[in-house]
């Protein structure tokens, strides 16, 4: 059966050794397979240790990543979406994209595209000090500069491959905080002007431009200027001034109440599937997340967890997302995702569930 919509899993590239500033948070040199080894159950029946049935494999390593594409074109996984981060100046974590995927001598049939991860990284990554919750590490707001080096990166790495994702034929970059985004310009005017700086220089190169996809973490004010203490202003009129073309989510804890079982939240995952699709006047792209504990990152007990998120439930969401793409024209579902094992929320195998999540995709989109 041919797959009429596109299945985007977001992929978090701090699996590996080979980024040297990731031993501030990870010392041992494994990446955050550091924190996955050493997770516990913190109370009767919390279902860790979880272990991938593929090992503490490195994903910056080509051959580990074409068993990973392979698994994921088998069950209907046909996009990754790369968080792509930039701190202090420089990229960080981008090992797993630049040798890990585009190393394989099968990526060129999986396509992929970034998600800008521009938030502020802190300890939560550190699990010695993850309890705080305030100190900054690196901020994820930029200088205009450092954008333009930032976007001529995007064009000449990544834009112009022939499997990066396109919509109406131009590549698609996601922007995850809003705020830090306009912040880094000095306001929303600047921000649109940053914006269609980009989108220019894409067509100055051949391309048909820039396709601006909005992450919603949920309905904060976003302020005009990046002046701290103004009210800001909602969501849909940040969508009217900013040139973005598409809106999705990153993860459920964004926009419902987690600490329920899964069916329960799902009638309200819907609702705010409905209310993107109709509130912001951008297309809309369904999203379904696998899960969420995040207690494998701190020493102490966070108990908003997603319970029974079993492959049948989160099969059920995976319909009702593939219905609701359809149903509004659509191409993709994105999902958390790809490999968030320390947030609990992955489709690689493990030892509990085995392929049963990647099994649910295959069948809500392959037959």
């Amino acid at each position: 059966m041919k797959q009429t919509v596109d299945v985007a899993a977001y992929i978090w590239p701090a699996y590996t050794g080979t980024e040297p500033r990731a031993r501030i948070f990870w010392e041992e040199g494994e990446g955050e397979w550091q924190t996955v080894r050493r997770a516990a159950p913190k109370f009767p029946g919390h279902p860790w240790p979880r272990r991938p049935l593929w090992g503490y494999v490195d994903e910056a390593d080509p051959q580990v990543m074409e068993r990973q594409i392979e698994a994921a074109l088998s069950h209907g996984v046909n996009v990754f979406i790369y968080d792509w981060y930039w701190y202090d100046g420089r990229p960080f974590l981008e090992q797993c994209l630049d040798n890990g995927f585009l190393g394989a001598s099968n990526c060129r049939s999986m396509r992929f595209y970034l998600m800008w991860a521009n938030h502020d990284a802190k300890y939560v990554w550190d699990k010695r000090n993850a309890e705080d919750s305030k100190t900054v590490v690196w901020r994820g707001k930029v200088t205009p500069e450092d954008f333009e080096v930032i976007g001529r990166r995007w064009l000449e790495q990544y834009f112009g491959l022939e499997n990066y994702y396109r919509i109406d034929g131009r590549p698609l970059i996601a922007i995850y905080d809003i705020q830090n985004f306009v912040d880094s310009f000095g306001g929303v005017e600047q921000t649109a002007e940053a914006m269609r700086w980009l989108d220019g220089l894409a067509r100055g190169s051949g391309l048909a431009g820039v396709h601006f996809q909005l992450i919603n973490c949920g309905e904060k004010n976003t302020g005009l200027t990046g002046v701290d203490g103004e009210p800001g202003i909602p969501m849909r009129e940040v969508c009217r001034l900013l040139p973005f073309s598409s809106i999705t989510h990153y993860q459920f804890v964004h926009f419902v109440n987690i600490n329920r079982a899964y069916d329960a939240v799902l009638p309200d995952v819907e609702a705010e599937w409905a209310r993107n699709a109709g509130q912001y006047g951008l297309l809309y792209l369904p999203h379904v997340s696998i899960g969420w504990d995040n207690n494998p990152r701190f020493s102490t007990l966070r108990p908003n967890i997603l319970r029974d998120n079993t492959p049948e439930a989160f099969g059920r969401a995976m319909r009702r997302a593939v219905a609701a793409a359809k149903a509004t024209g659509a191409p993709m579902v994105t999902v958390n995702s790809w490999n968030e094992w320390t947030e609990g929320s992955y489709l690689e195998p493990d030892n509990i569930n085995g392929y049963g999540y990647l099994e649910a995709i295959r069948q809500a989109v392959l037959e």
